[in-house]
């Protein structure tokens, strides 16, 4: 016996962030969506509710005759009944209430009977609107089947390449609101940091994660973030150099940390497993002398944004003050520094976006974001931007600028938000 076709029952849901009003990126992204899975689906899916549907109308056109019979027969007894009432005298008592108790019977079903109409209106236009969806799924999947795998392949990746062009458009900008959390995994202990390449632009989509802030050396590596979400699919680095702390990043294949009990920065190459450059962060404190306000051996916070790579931290001239240093990704030279004026013990987390400092005021629930510094003028302002703290403890907060979202590790979850800029964007001619 053949067997019946299997039928793809997933679903899928976009969730944008803060670039959601650039209509052409998002196009660009469903189209590739569908070129992807358009090839695969069948429509045994939807024939088989349209079947259903046939089967549901005329068990329902049935029902229904039913019901019209019995509200013509509500009707007829109901007359009866007023003219009895009004010539009572006509009709003996045993037939008088035999009737009436036959109304009483019937008079349940006027509802039923309203609703039934209007379920019946519902199913016939549902019915309507399935049929078109499965006339327009077979034209598509017939149109699909002309392409073999590898030509479908290829488009895929024109499509890729396209999107990432219209992002590279998308100028910076300024942070004025978040979005609801997104939990992607609840997965080890209450501290630690999770990633993706933050380098712009990248086609690497695996996902680092390194549990817990003390002495940690080990890091897995999944493949994709639906293998991060699954736990499957993973390698492990063990690295020469334990780290502190939970301001780690990854940028351009390699992981950028700081070394356990030094103001020591370590550029870890992935693919060769290897040490490529370790430097001094001068006069930068560790080891809990001016860590963020929940601890955890938090003194260096190491970023990326859309210019590069940020070390965040403070120094005993600075009073313990936040400082911001830009960092040469190579040699991890400084290549300049700005003090906030922000101390660093008030601050829950923080994070770079377009060259800004973006500081919350706590790790626990009911922080905001409030405090900016702006890189390129030098100054400051007071900010007032909620986010909802769900688990109420994060030990790490990042912007990844090639998803334009924040990660973060929230008392053993692994979240994020989508944020929103106020932006500019480039032309051709810029």
């Amino acid at each position: 016996m053949e067997k019946p076709p299997r039928c793809w029952t997933g679903t899928w849901r976009s969730s944008v962030g803060g670039n959601a009003a650039i209509s052409t990126g998002i196009h660009l992204f469903s189209a590739m969506f569908l070129l992807l899975m358009l090839a695969v689906i069948p429509c045994c899916e939807v024939q088989n509710i349209s079947q259903s549907m046939e089967v549901l109308d005329l068990r329902t056109y049935r029902d229904l005759q039913y019901m019209r019979n019995t509200e013509t027969l509500m009707k007829v007894v109901d007359e009866k009944l007023k003219v009895a009432s009004e010539n009572h005298r006509g009709m003996n008592p045993r037939g008088f209430q035999e009737l009436k108790d036959k109304v009483s019977q019937l008079l349940p079903l006027l509802p039923v009977l309203e609703q039934y109409k209007a379920d019946t209106k519902m199913i016939l236009r549902l019915r309507e609107e399935v049929r078109n969806l499965s006339v327009v799924l077979m034209t598509i999947q017939e149109e699909m089947g002309a392409y073999d795998y590898e030509e479908l392949r290829q488009r895929v990746l024109l499509l890729e390449t396209r999107l990432h062009s219209c992002m590279q458009k998308l100028g910076c900008g300024k942070l004025t609101g978040v979005s609801n959390p997104i939990t992607v995994r609840a997965s080890g202990s209450r501290f630690g940091s999770w990633m993706t390449d933050t380098m712009i632009p990248s086609s690497d989509n695996r996902v680092w994660s390194m549990d817990g802030y003390f002495k940690g050396r080990r890091v897995l590596e999944y493949r994709t973030m639906n293998d991060f979400v699954k736990g499957q699919n993973f390698v492990q680095h063990l690295l020469p150099h334990p780290w502190a702390g939970t301001g780690h990043v990854v940028y351009n294949g390699s992981l950028y940390y700081n070394k356990y009990q030094s103001n020591i920065i370590i550029k870890y190459h992935f693919r060769s497993r290897s040490v490529l450059v370790q430097r001094s962060l001068s006069g930068a404190g560790y080891n809990n002398t001016f860590p963020y306000s929940w601890g955890g051996s938090s003194d260096i916070d190491l970023m990326a944004d859309e210019n590069g790579l940020w070390a965040v931290y403070t120094t005993i001239p600075n009073a313990g003050n936040i400082v911001i240093s830009r960092l040469e990704p190579q040699s991890l030279e400084v290549l300049q520094t700005w003090d906030t004026g922000f101390p660093k013990r008030s601050a829950g987390e923080s994070f770079m976006i377009c060259g800004t400092l973006y500081v919350t005021n706590s790790h626990l629930a009911g922080a905001k974001i409030y405090f900016a510094y702006y890189t390129n003028t030098s100054t400051y302002e007071y900010t007032d931007i909620p986010f909802h703290n769900q688990y109420s403890h994060i030990s790490m907060m990042d912007y990844n600028p090639r998803e334009r979202v924040l990660y973060t590790w929230n008392n053993g979850h692994q979240v994020l938000y989508n944020v929103t800029l106020f932006q500019v964007i480039k032309t051709s001619g810029d």
